[in-house]
């Protein structure tokens, strides 16, 4: 169960904005093996010129379009994460919402402990996940 930011600038339509949500959760659901209906995502919306992203000396010129994705998970292994960045930089591309040179993936880990889904309670912990 990924829970997923997507920060951008506001340079795309809403419609455009949730088409990036819903592929992105597509790539979730396929190659990190999200169960169905485990979708938390928020899609951040920034100013032009919030974002400063610079190319970490790999020569990559982004734009106005560059999007972060920040995925918090657990369990995926580095060929499942490795799988999800060709993924996203390829349908995104494909479908014209971010350029591969202009998407940032990072995914970072966490413990069944480090989960509620409400009422106070740590679900995995207490067997109700």
């Amino acid at each position: 169960m990924p829970l997923v930011r997507i920060t951008q600038q506001d340079v795309r339509t809403p419609e455009q904005s949730r088409r990036m949500a819903d592929i992105v959760q597509e790539v979730m659901l396929e190659l990190f093996a999200a169960p169905a209906r485990d979708r938390y995502q928020i899609v951040e919306t920034l100013p032009v010129g919030s974002i400063i992203a610079e190319d970490t000396g790999l020569g990559i010129e982004r734009s106005d379009g560059v999007v972060i994705i920040h995925v918090t998970q657990q369990g995926r292994s580095t060929e499942q994460k490795q799988a999800v960045y060709a993924a996203l930089a390829e349908r995104l591309s494909t479908e014209g919402l971010v350029r591969p040179e202009d998407l940032l993936v990072s995914v970072v880990h966490n413990n069944r402990e480090d989960w509620s889904f409400g009422h106070g309670r740590a679900q995995f912990l207490t067997g109700e996940l």
